[in-house]
């Protein structure tokens, strides 16, 4: 098992044996989803929305888990590196596998955007990185096992770590306390 597969794998054996349903990646686009609009870092309010998802409240390991997931997203949006890591499955599980887990993150991704962002409006360049998000989440059994699917595959991979980032700055960003303007 590859160390990129880890998380991922550590998460959906978690959720199954809990007897949830739930794919890691739907929680984690979930999640990064409601953090861009501007949701915040609330732990209970997370929670919460992720209880939707699941279908029950979770367990004890599992809101542990929820929490440093959380965790996670809010030092990747709130730090000064401009990355966002997907949880998805690692690149020695197959593309199909992939694929539609990928489908999934942007799914969740989008519900979760929705669920707090509501009908607010938003800058061309949202809703555009909104219409690709809800595109990704159709096409996910078109890839191929080929090279050219793999191509494609980490294309829209790299594209989705980079997109979360546009719609956290536009609407993200109001949750967040404005830095106090200087004296000198």
């Amino acid at each position: 098992m590859s160390i990129s597969n880890s998380p991922y794998a550590a998460f959906a054996a978690l959720l199954a044996s809990t007897g949830k349903p739930v794919s890691p990646a739907e929680l984690h686009g979930l999640l990064l989803g409601r953090s861009c609009a501007g949701a915040g870092f609330e732990a209970d309010a997370w929670i919460a929305d992720a209880v939707e998802l699941l279908g029950a409240e979770p367990a004890d390991n599992v809101r542990q888990a929820l929490v440093g997931l959380q965790d996670m997203v809010k030092g990747e949006l709130g730090g000064s590196d401009v990355t966002v890591v997907l949880l998805l499955p690692g690149d020695d599980a197959p593309l199909g596998e992939r694929a539609k887990a990928l489908g999934q993150w942007c799914q969740g991704f989008l519900d979760g955007f929705g669920m707090i962002l509501g009908n607010a409006a938003l800058s061309a360049e949202a809703m555009e990185v909104l219409q690709d998000l809800s595109a990704i989440a159709q096409v996910q059994s078109a890839l191929e096992e080929s090279e050219d699917g793999e191509s494609d595959y980490m294309e829209v991979m790299e594209y989705l770590r980079v997109a979360p980032l546009l719609l956290f700055a536009e609407c993200g960003k109001a949750a967040s306390p404005a830095p106090k303007p200087s004296l000198h």
